[in-house]
């Protein structure tokens, strides 16, 4: 009995001892209650920030770092290797390098070198991490190498005026200023509050690093803006490198100022408009697909990424563009699937990648968030079976860019010259009567869609096209053929109720119905 309580006691210690090694060994780290506080004390001591500064995310206001954290610094010095790595690729393949010679391409190779050294000797020092020096010394000052010398620099945005905060996305921040008082531009910015910033600023506890992390996507937006010269990409003005608190070297890129697309609106604006938009977007997917740099693809091709400068549709945000084909193996058809929300399509692999797979990602997307859309509803006609093609076409994807861009053209033409009207030689139901140099104040309704949202303005192509207009109109009793013009060349014409409040205008000309004078 004596000895039975002896094996018990025995096991019951052997056991206690060996999950007190186990928790000694695998227990995750943690940190005193008591240093907390101390450090949060400290922390509180430092010198705060302006009151009127915007507010940022700064490491030093974080928790401290748990030991778990130190083992994750080495995946964020790879990501931005692979960042660094990526607009290095971009610069090689530019076919028309603007400023490139031997000289250029030599610092880009010491910049590569430098880049490499300071990693292998950032990860040398996780051993003694200290949160307030960066783990990887790839020098932000080097982004200065991937831009060219631009027309506005720091020296331009320095004393900008009318600064309004348009908007911001998972990276980055975008501001509206005018410089010199007259000339509006977008300034755009890593956003330290942003997604991007607090997920990996809580991840790997280095506000600089993250920041460096995020900056490459600026950095690579720029270097495509400046490769990829095209009427539907946004004008890239400059770029400025300012220090910012405890983190030297910011970039802010200084590009075109667009308007952002209301798709809602959209639909309620003229089809002319509307089709020059889709214009526009097939005139930009096909120069991608035959780019200098090889067929790019967008991969976060939404609404909300292009702007509208001028009534013309421009990209606005190209850090997720890629050149990158998809690789594939002739025995795995699932190697090229693309996949969309109503339905998926299987390409062909030739040569070892998905043949088209950009090309083709693009002309889809266009035809499942704008010509779909955009494309047939209110347009003439006689446009419509053409339209109605084209957005089959894309939307099964039998079209390529090329074809589907000649087909677009094609209606171009068609409405430019008026060829989508029917060869009337029949005389209209009633006559007009027409005035020199007159407009009519008053006596306006409404139609859609309309130029003006109080009236009846639409674009003609002929007086006899505005005629036909009117005539289908029951409330329409006179118009009025401004002098202005759409970007077809057709005119505007003023659609009206009556004549009576008739008024001198040099330049128009209105057209009466007879009899209609006086109602």
């Amino acid at each position: 009995m004596k000895r039975r309580k002896m094996v018990v006691a025995a096991g019951f210690c052997l056991s206690f001892l060996m999950g007190t090694l186990m928790n000694l060994l695998f227990i995750p780290g943690f940190e005193p209650h008591g240093e907390r506080v101390h450090r949060h004390r400290h922390h509180e001591n430092r010198q705060q920030p302006d009151a009127d500064a915007p507010a940022r995310l700064h490491v030093d206001e974080l928790p401290p770092v748990l030991t778990a954290t130190v083992g994750r610094l080495p995946e964020l010095q790879r990501q931005i290797r692979e960042r660094l790595d990526e607009v290095l690729r971009y610069r090689q393949r530019r076919a028309h390098w603007v400023g490139t010679g031997p000289l250029e391409r030599r610092r880009l190779m010491d910049l590569e070198q430098r880049g490499e050294g300071a990693t292998h000797k950032g990860i040398g020092k996780n051993n003694n991490y200290d949160q307030s020096q960066p783990t990887v010394s790839i020098a932000t000052k080097s982004h200065r190498e991937f831009t060219r010398e631009s027309v506005l620099g720091c020296g331009s945005i320095d004393n900008v005026t009318n600064v309004q905060y348009l908007g911001s996305g998972y990276t980055k921040a975008v501001y509206k200023a005018t410089l010199n008082s007259s000339f509006s531009v977008a300034l755009k910015s890593v956003d330290f509050g942003g997604h991007d910033m607090e997920n990996c600023v809580k991840k790997y506890g280095s506000s600089t690093d993250c920041y460096k992390l995020a900056s490459f996507k600026i950095v690579k937006e720029m270097t495509l803006m400046e490769s990829l010269q095209h009427p539907n990409i946004l004008k890239l003005y400059g770029y400025c490198y300012q220090d910012n608190n405890d983190i030297k070297d910011t970039v802010t890129a200084i590009t075109e100022l667009g308007s952002p697309l209301e798709m809602i609106q959209l639909l309620q604006t003229p089809w002319e408009e509307r089709f020059r938009i889709c214009l526009s977007l097939m005139r930009l997917l096909h120069y991608l697909a035959h780019s200098p740099l090889g067929s790019v693809t967008l991969l976060d091709f939404r609404p909300r990424q292009f702007v509208l400068v001028g009534g013309v549709l421009k990209v606005t945000d190209l850090d997720d563009a890629s050149v990158e084909e998809t690789p594939c193996s002739p025995s795995s058809p699932s190697d090229c699937l693309m996949e969309f929300p109503a339905r998926n399509f299987t390409l062909p692999c030739h040569k070892d990648h998905c043949e088209g797979i950009n090309e083709k990602r693009n002309l889809y997307n266009a035809y499942r968030f704008f010509f779909t859309y955009l494309l047939p509803h209110s347009a003439p006609s006689a446009l419509r079976p053409l339209l109605d093609k084209i957005v089959n076409s894309t939307g099964e994807l039998i079209w390529d860019t090329d074809e589907t861009l000649v087909h677009l053209e094609k209606v171009l033409d068609i409405y430019r010259n008026g060829h989508y009207l029917k060869n009337n030689t029949q005389t209209h139901k009633t006559e007009y009567k027409r005035v020199s140099d007159a407009s009519i104040a008053a006596e306006n309704y409404r139609c859609w869609p309309s130029y003006q949202h109080d009236g009846c303005l639409l674009s003609v192509f002929s007086i006899d096209e505005a005629i036909d207009v009117c005539e289908s109109h029951a409330q329409c009793r006179a118009f009025i053929m401004t002098n202005q013009s759409t970007w077809t060349g057709h005119q505007l014409a003023l659609f009206k109720t009556g004549a009576a409040s008739m008024t001198t205008a040099p330049g128009r000309l209105a057209y009466i119905r007879l009899g209609a004078a006086e109602s």
